[in-house]
């Protein structure tokens, strides 16, 4: 039987008038599939964890290049420092709550103080980087600047899921 708000879709109507179900069998297989999906993203093995990174890395990023643009007339450095502080703070709270559901595990503090120690690290490196290319190339402007440190914070960021997942979300090192 089709469902009746289908049948006042035109297209799937003459489908349904036909007697053809591979139309609305179709649909039901794409909703299923993104259910299947939605299960896997939401396991805690490796794998859904880093999909999950990567989607929280994608917002904090963003997050990260609107301050940079924002801030870009006070210097590039300062744009640098505020645009990862208020992406690593975003960040790890998404990682701790979303990415490694260790809301009740860990403590925001925790995750704060934990997690922003190895970004901190990006941060030297992206500010090293910044310095480095204005004096061997000088103004390479602020897209180029933004895709200099994409490049470095991709790097580091494969480092620090491993350092995140291992040390700093671990249950065994908080329970």
């Amino acid at each position: 039987m089709t469902c009746p708000s289908l049948l006042r879709r035109p297209g799937l109507r003459a489908a349904a008038d036909e007697g053809r179900t591979d139309v609305v069998t179709g649909l039901q297989h794409g909703h299923h599939l993104v259910g299947a999906l939605r299960t896997r993203v939401r396991a805690d093995d490796a794998r859904a964890q880093f999909v999950r990174y990567v989607v929280v890395g994608v917002v904090s990023s963003a997050l990260y290049a609107v301050t940079f643009i924002a801030l870009a007339g006070f210097g590039d450095q300062t744009a640098n420092l505020v645009g990862a502080v208020a992406s690593t703070l975003l960040a790890n709270e998404m990682h701790r709550r979303l990415t490694f559901h260790a809301g009740q595990q860990v403590s925001w503090l925790t995750a704060q103080w934990e997690g922003g120690g190895l970004a901190a690290i990006g941060l030297v490196a992206t500010s090293l980087t910044l310095a480095g290319v204005h004096a061997l190339i000088g103004d390479v402007g602020t897209v180029g600047q933004l895709a200099l440190i994409a490049a470095v914070t991709g790097a580091i960021g494969l480092v620090r899921f491993v350092a995140l997942r291992s040390w700093v979300f671990t249950s065994a090192s908080h329970s």
